[in-house]
């Protein structure tokens, strides 16, 4: 890894010595990793924070380092049901989560999950999935037929919605129909019921009423979780719709992946969320107070 990173150095040398020290790392959390391309593209103009790549040559370090550390991979449901109390698992659980739909999942990221035995969610975004090659954000994405064959060795899919909108901009009756037909294309296409929904975009937390309409519209819709890009690993404490997640790309080196993990990482969370309570008067957060206004109850 070249290059200063801050994240990197506080998570490494701050806060994963303090986690170790306390050793507050128990079942009440469980990290659900956030993953989007596997693939060679260069995106070393963009900072290692922001980066959705993960090359395949460390896609498989990290999943040997999860073999070889005692992890299992279990679903966003099981993940839930640990959390409650509900639900064991042999191991350490981790989810692997996979944003976006995109073909070089089939290509190289299964064949290395199968290799090591773990399983694996992947999240689509319907509009650009179908039964001919379609692309999304330049990337190739999975064909029905592909994510059929993938289902019937154990990989679980989710909605992203159709179109991968920022929710929050659209008009409630628009967020209802992504939720709602995405869901119901991929029921369609591979003849099993969806329960788990991955959040596009930064989630906007700090915006009670849409965040309540959004929960509400998703058990309408018979959704049972969903995870979003609030950072940390989940907790008894998150609401089972908006789970927290850990992004992970190239940029992670095994010492960072880790300390992931472990929760050594959650720090940045707080950042995250009050920096974005800060933005909270900017226009682009006003547009969705208005079309989510907070409603008594």
């Amino acid at each position: 890894m070249s290059g200063f990173r801050l994240d990197r150095v506080a998570t490494l040398y701050l806060f994963a010595p303090l986690q170790r020290r306390s050793r507050r790392l128990d079942q009440s959390s469980v990290p659900i990793l956030m993953y989007h391309s596997i693939s060679h593209g260069d995106d070393s103009s963009v900072h290692p924070y922001y980066r959705i790549q993960t090359t395949p040559e460390v896609f498989a370090q990290h999943m040997v380092f999860l073999r070889d550390h005692g992890y299992r991979s279990v679903n966003v449901q099981q993940a839930v049901d640990i959390l409650r109390g509900e639900g064991t698992a042999t191991g350490k659980p981790v989810v692997l989560t996979f944003d976006d739909g995109y073909a070089d999942f089939y290509r190289e990221a299964f064949p290395v999950l199968a290799q090591y035995g773990f399983t694996a969610t992947v999240y689509l975004p319907t509009a650009y999935i179908g039964d001919s090659r379609r692309s999304f954000k330049g990337h190739e994405c999975l064909t029905w037929n592909e994510v059929r064959q993938l289902q019937t060795h154990g990989i679980t899919f989710g909605s992203h919605t159709m179109t991968h909108p920022q929710l929050q901009l659209l008009s409630q009756a628009e967020v209802q129909r992504e939720l709602h037909d995405s869901r119901a294309t991929i029921e369609d296409a591979v003849g099993t019921s969806v329960s788990s929904f991955a959040y596009p975009f930064a989630f906007p937390h700090a915006h009670a009423s849409f965040c309540r309409f959004l929960r509400e519209t998703l058990e309408a819709y018979r959704y049972r979780n969903g995870v979003c890009t609030i950072i940390g690993t989940a907790r008894t404490s998150d609401d089972v719709f908006f789970l927290r997640r850990l992004p992970v790309n190239s940029a992670d080196d095994l010492a960072l992946f880790g300390a992931k993990l472990e929760g050594s990482y959650d720090w940045l969370g707080k950042i995250q969320a009050g920096f974005k309570k800060a933005k909270r008067v900017s226009s682009f957060n006003s547009v969705a107070e208005h079309r989510f206004p907070a409603v008594s109850r």
